[in-house]
């Protein structure tokens, strides 16, 4: 995930180069934590959950829980 043009998926999850395709799991990671990936994966789960129902940028921090 990431800017560059060596990313697979673009900030949105966008798999670059298709159209409605996204990729929401840990495979996204340039690199693999030496710790457990659940957090990660979940966070992960939970952006892309967010741009798959609303469409949007992701959320603001400093608005709270949705």
């Amino acid at each position: 995930m990431g800017d560059d043009e060596l990313a697979v998926v673009d900030q949105e999850l966008k798999v670059r180069g298709m159209e409605g395709l996204r990729v929401i799991d840990a495979s996204i990671m340039p690199k693999l934590i030496s710790g457990n990936t659940m957090a990660t994966s979940t966070m992960i789960g939970e952006k892309g959950a967010h741009h798959v129902l609303r469409g949007l940028t992701p959320p603001d921090p400093s608005d709270g829980p949705t």
